[in-house]
């Protein structure tokens, strides 16, 4: 990837840093750095308002096509928006499930009544999404769904699918509007085959909701039982029985340009930690002062890979260089939580205030440790890597 930016794109840095700026020195000042992982729970009205406020402003899902409401940005110039997003600080995204995974699923494979129905909400930030992916016995193994979907009639004689089962760890479930869901629609198919990705609506009977406590005492994360929930039988993305191949699309999007934004927040965290090292006098350690070289050695590196790794992306491949890449940032953003704790020294272990309210650090810490679990976890990266990249034998089942 050729990393020198041109004189339009530099152009576009300045729109966005202008505009972002503005906001977050304005009417959303008090959301700057807040509701990222471990403080996703901060402010989520206010939030939300600020979604809309990128929705109206044009600064939603920068990468969709314009038919669709997006900017159609190059990948140069998405890169460049997430990189101004990081530096002005900007709150964790409440629409980031809805903009980065469903809507390029939807665009891909969607109909038209479809895009037609999910993709404006989106773009303006009214509408919020999770992923019912995960269940108990279905982590790693997406394959093993048990949630269940079978076509039935209405009442008033619409075709529906009812839904049983559950899912697990679904992010802010609490806060959605819909969820795309993986449903077993044929039991008796072969284990890849039989699965439909439907569209439900979250507000419904037939669906408890119960956040999961996390070490930080935030609940990002939820289970949702489904007993008997209801969606329209068109609510099905991709055909009937063929959902792994749509599931397959999401996640591929989900490791494209907007998760690049995430990582370079790491850059804001390892500032706020030389500024502590710094005021404490840690930096004299030389053993801290090398961690510290270390770590922005290796958030460089990161940000490379990172780039590198969207230039297949962009062609719409994928390579076992997103596998590298989604090891070597969750590794590395762990070890900035335990260099965080280190800096902080005896401080780490006491709460910024009664009943257990946590610094930024020690939020970041606690969750870094999902990092290599999450989203594949590293054991999982490790056998792609072997056996698709390198040609090793596969892990032995």
């Amino acid at each position: 990837m050729d990393l020198r930016f041109s004189d339009e794109d530099e152009t576009f840095r300045h729109e966005a840093r202008e505009w972002l700026t503005d906001q977050l020195t304005g009417d959303f000042a008090v959301l700057r750095g807040r509701g990222g992982p471990g403080d996703e729970h901060a402010l989520f009205d206010e939030r939300h308002a600020w979604e809309r406020a990128l929705g109206a402003a044009g600064w939603t899902c920068v990468a969709w096509p314009i038919e669709y409401g997006g900017r159609g940005l190059s990948l140069t110039q998405q890169v460049i928006f997430y990189e101004e997003y990081a530096r002005a600080q900007g709150p964790g995204r409440v629409g980031l499930v809805g903009e980065g995974l469903l809507g390029p699923t939807i665009i891909h494979f969607g109909t038209d009544e479809q895009k037609q129905r999910f993709l404006p909400p989106i773009a303006t930030g009214d509408e919020l999404w999770c992923q019912g992916y995960s269940e108990p016995d279905a982590g790693s193994d997406l394959a093993n769904v048990a949630t269940r979907a079978e076509l039935t009639k209405s009442a008033d004689g619409r075709d529906e699918w009812v839904i049983h089962g559950q899912k697990t760890w679904t992010s802010l479930a609490h806060w959605s509007d819909w969820c795309f869901v993986l449903c077993r629609t044929d039991r008796d198919a072969p284990k890849h085959r039989g699965i439909s990705y439907l569209l439900v609506p979250m507000r419904q009977p037939g669906i408890d909701i119960r956040p999961i406590q996390q070490l930080t005492g935030t609940s990002e994360f939820n289970e949702v039982f489904f007993d008997g929930a209801r969606t329209d039988a068109a609510n099905v993305v991709g055909e009937v029985n063929d959902g792994w191949k749509v599931a397959m699309a999401t996640l591929a999007f989900e490791r494209g340009a907007l998760t690049l934004g995430q990582q370079l927040n790491f850059e804001n965290e390892l500032s706020t930690i030389r500024e502590i090292a710094i005021k404490t006098g840690r930096c004299d350690d030389p053993v801290i002062r090398q961690r510290l070289a270390d770590a922005t050695i290796r958030l460089r590196v990161m940000r490379y890979n990172a780039l590198r790794s969207l230039t297949p992306l962009s062609r719409g491949e994928m390579t076992p260089l997103t596998s590298v890449h989604k090891l070597y940032w969750a590794t590395v953003h762990r070890s900035l939580g335990e260099l965080a704790m280190d800096v902080l020294g005896p401080d780490a272990e006491i709460a910024d205030a009664l009943p257990y309210d946590l610094s930024a650090l020690q939020r970041m810490f606690l969750y870094s440790r999902a990092d290599t679990i999450y989203g594949g976890s590293n054991e999982i990266q490790h056998n792609i890597i072997g056996e698709r990249a390198l040609g090793l034998p596969k892990e032995p089942s």
